[in-house]
């Protein structure tokens, strides 16, 4: 596939377009900008990379802009590949190169792959395990909007990121009490021991994600400390969930996963853990705790709301039907 348009030429990725093209997405979005080693990990290294699906504009021998598409290879969890979706989790141009159809070029070109892959459904960025953002964030991307839309893109829902200074973080005295008063009726919370991850990763898998399944064991078998994560039992020893933070990509101020079993919930177990969690990262010298997605009316968004997480962000999750 190559084709040229506005005067360059769009072509699939080839050896060493690497770094050019994590310097230029930093040009075309200079606050959510990619080192070339993290663009490596997320991408190149996917387990579902194919370079056929990246394609990157060229113009006068310099990368000017990409697209991403990818569909699975690997199943996320048992068999499944999920052969009628595909994914788009970025696209971009410099803004040297804007204004003369690059970006919907580069974009339907992705978009008419994934749909000679199989695919019948186009998802922007709500990819896993490797996302880079979970939606697009309309406010600070307009421009990217309209042209999704002019593609078909409608949005399937709406996820929030949210922060929390932990410089003026203090552990409450109520849930310190609760916790004693659990703790002394034979529930326990604390790090998990290397044997105590099998019903940890259990759970998150099959209650809750494949994918934090997934990212709980290569974050592990990277190197994640034990300490960052916190883990409660009832008094039969049974799991009932766990609050974590250094998941991805190991940044220490990065909150999550997360999860109580539903059975559990109403309970406040989920505020001891989020709490427990805060404090934990505070003593690590954590300055604040962020994440990229939830969605702000569920039980979860009340919750960290209620704990002073304020909304930092708002992405759409977008879908489109592909011509078959």
């Amino acid at each position: 596939m190559q084709q040229s348009t506005s005067n360059a030429t769009i072509r699939p990725f080839g050896p060493g377009d690497g770094p050019a093209i994590a310097e230029a997405w930093t040009a075309a979005a200079p606050a959510d900008g990619i080192t070339y080693e993290r663009f490596r990990d997320m991408f190149l290294l996917d387990r579902n990379f194919d370079k056929d699906g990246l394609l990157v504009a060229e113009q006068n021998g310099a990368i000017v802009g990409a697209a991403y598409g990818v569909r699975r290879r690997i199943a996320a969890d048992g068999a499944d590949l999920e052969a009628g979706s595909g994914w788009i989790p970025f696209f971009f141009v410099v803004p040297g190169a804007r204004r003369h159809g690059l970006g919907g070029e580069l974009v339907r070109g992705v978009m008419d792959w994934l749909a000679g892959q199989g695919a019948t459904t186009v998802y922007f960025s709500s990819y896993t395990p490797n996302y880079f953002l979970p939606g697009l964030d309309a406010e600070r991307y307009p421009d990217a909007s309209r042209l999704l839309a002019s593609l078909g893109f409608t949005t399937q829902y709406e996820s929030v990121a949210m922060d929390r200074s932990l410089n003026d973080y203090e552990f409450p005295e109520r849930i310190r009490e609760r916790v004693a008063a659990l703790s002394a009726d034979g529930w326990s919370f604390g790090s998990p021991t290397g044997d105590d991850l099998v019903d940890l990763i259990d759970i998150a898998g099959s209650r809750f994600n494949p994918d934090w399944a997934r990212g709980i064991r290569e974050g592990v078998l990277g190197g994640q400390s034990l300490e960052r994560i916190l883990c409660v039992r009832n008094p039969d020893g049974v799991m009932l969930g766990w609050a974590m933070h250094g998941t991805y990509e190991n940044v220490l101020e990065r909150f999550g996963p997360f999860g109580v079993l539903p059975e559990s919930r109403g309970t406040g177990l989920g505020e001891i853990l989020l709490h427990l969690t805060l404090q934990r990262m505070r003593a690590l010298g954590a300055h604040s705790s962020w994440f990229l997605w939830t969605e702000e009316t569920s039980a979860a968004g009340y919750l960290y709301t209620k704990t002073g997480f304020t909304i930092t962000r708002t992405f759409a999750i977008l879908h489109a039907p592909l011509a078959v």
